[in-house]
């Protein structure tokens, strides 16, 4: 086609402003605010009910088998539902799905703060994590089709950052909840815990407000249909290895946990079987195996892996070890975390420049300076023990946390860098959901080793052998990190 007749093509009169299905969408610095507030949120909840956790279990007598379902929900009806979420958005259009996402996520959230026991708690949760499946996606799908160049990589930068500062300030922003207990003249004691799920409520609203107004409308020019076999099967594939993993250890590990365990490999097999028959066959599965044959998606995807494993098991770990070890109250406990947050954000500042000049190598040094910082918090520990504090937790907390802030965006760039338009919701929900299954894994795993040590091996020497065991996750990011493509897209 001619230039003179693409000029024609985009010369016809401009749509109405109450439409949002241009065929150039453009997500404006409001836009991508608000889909980066949506991506904030359902992060922030992961990890925010840490901190809560034991004023739950007093408030409402739930047992270490419910608290662990608080967790294990949310996480579990994210990950399974986010592919699902991807491929509703490509076929109904994401700023729809994004609206309906946000909204049920400030519903769902309602419901868990006035949640009147453990059950219903563990109930909303869930919802929770399904309305969270929704949104989520829909935000890296969106600024993969309506922005590019020089502004998607900021986009997919400021993503990176947000995604790693949500996972925490979720506790930071917990601990100061569950201290300052703003409701307690309404509900009493339970007040704090409740907090930290209401206060989703005002800013689901406003995000709401603001997605209607400034969020594009995007789809894909072909939108598949929805892969029932390949949705069943991969749901049934996660919930047989997290919910024996996450509820195991709590229940006693009962025979059904370790029938769970030893179905999973038939059902990711016969998903994978079924995702690549329809692949060969033209069809558009849930998850594509071709793919895969995306280097970037492939190893970055190998990164996520061991990156979200120990700092998902690492997050919930430092907040029981914090708050029953040191007998941090919520509000210290989450203020210890504050220099992680703080390293995290300037070198997530910093990414963007160093990638320019030194590629995909800044993943590397990450993983190596993250390391230090873990070793660094290993050996705070082993001296400090049962004297430390905020101060002395400080050194660690930080270096640990600008390493991770060189790596998490600059992976979620590489992964999705050479994906399609067409096909970002599928790309956006394979990452999405590789992290959140992992994250939850991290969780199930590291946060299952160190209760198990604590009663033998006492608080500290648990919490070093976690952390050495971390160490070994970040050892293998690093490793992984030099396969990846040096140029950076």
């Amino acid at each position: 086609m001619s230039e003179s007749s693409v000029r024609t093509t985009t010369a016809a009169p401009a749509p109405s402003p109450t439409r949002h299905d241009h065929p150039a969408p453009v997500l404006g610095s409001l836009g991508l605010f608000t889909v980066l507030l949506g991506a904030a949120l359902p992060l922030i909840d992961f990890f925010i009910v840490n901190v809560a956790l034991p004023t739950i279990d007093h408030d409402l007598a739930a047992g270490p088998a419910l608290l662990e379902l608080v967790v294990a929900g949310y996480g579990l009806a994210y990950a399974v539902l986010l592919v699902l979420g991807g491929r509703l958005g490509d076929m109904a259009g994401r700023r729809r799905l994004f609206l309906t996402g946000i909204a049920a996520f400030g519903l769902t959230s309602l419901a868990c703060g006035l949640a009147p026991n453990a059950w219903s708690l563990v109930g909303a949760r869930v919802a929770q994590g399904a309305a969270a499946a929704l949104m989520l996606p829909q935000v890296l799908a969106t600024i993969q089709a309506a922005t590019s160049g020089h502004r998607r990589a900021r986009a997919m930068s400021l993503y990176g950052a947000t995604a790693g500062l949500s996972m925490v300030a979720g506790q930071i922003l917990g601990g100061a909840l569950v201290a300052a207990a703003p409701l307690s003249s309404v509900f009493g004691e339970s007040a704090g815990w409740r907090s930290v799920f209401l206060v989703n409520v005002p800013v689901a609203a406003v995000g709401l407000v603001l997605a209607a107004r400034a969020v594009p409308e995007t789809r894909a020019d072909r939108p598949a249909p929805v892969d029932v076999p390949g949705t069943l099967l991969l749901a049934v594939s996660l919930l047989t290895l997290l919910a024996p993993l996450t509820e195991g250890r709590a229940a006693g590990w009962p025979l059904w946990t370790w029938v769970s365990l030893a179905l999973f490999p038939f059902a990711a097999a016969a998903f994978y079987r079924v995702e690549r028959r329809a692949d060969r066959r033209g069809l558009i599965p849930l998850v594509p195996p071709s793919l895969l044959r995306l280097e970037s998606l492939r190893r970055g995807l190998a990164l996520v892996v061991p990156f979200s494993v120990g700092f998902g098991g690492f997050m919930f770990v430092i907040a029981v070890a914090l708050q029953q070890g040191l007998e941090l109250g919520p509000a210290q406990s989450g203020l210890s975390m504050a220099p992680m947050a703080a390293a995290f954000f300037a070198a997530s500042l910093a990414g963007p420049r160093l990638v320019r000049r030194h590629g995909s190598r800044v993943v590397t040094a990450g993983g190596l300076i993250q390391g230090v910082g873990v070793a660094v918090l290993a050996l705070t520990v082993w001296r400090g023990w049962p004297d430390l504090g905020t101060a002395g937790l400080l050194p660690g907390m930080a270096i640990a946390g600008f390493g991770q802030g060189l790596q998490l965006p600059v992976i979620f760039r590489i992964i999705l860098s050479d994906v399609p338009p067409e096909r970002a919701g599928v790309g956006g929900g394979v990452m999405t959901t590789t992290q959140q299954a992992t994250l939850t894994l991290g969780v199930a795993t590291l946060g299952s080793l160190f209760l198990s040590l604590v009663p033998g091996s006492g608080m500290r020497d648990a919490l070093i052998v976690t952390l050495l065991v971390q160490l070994g996750a970040v050892a293998l990011t690093a490793a992984l990190s030099l396969r990846l493509p040096r140029e950076v897209g």
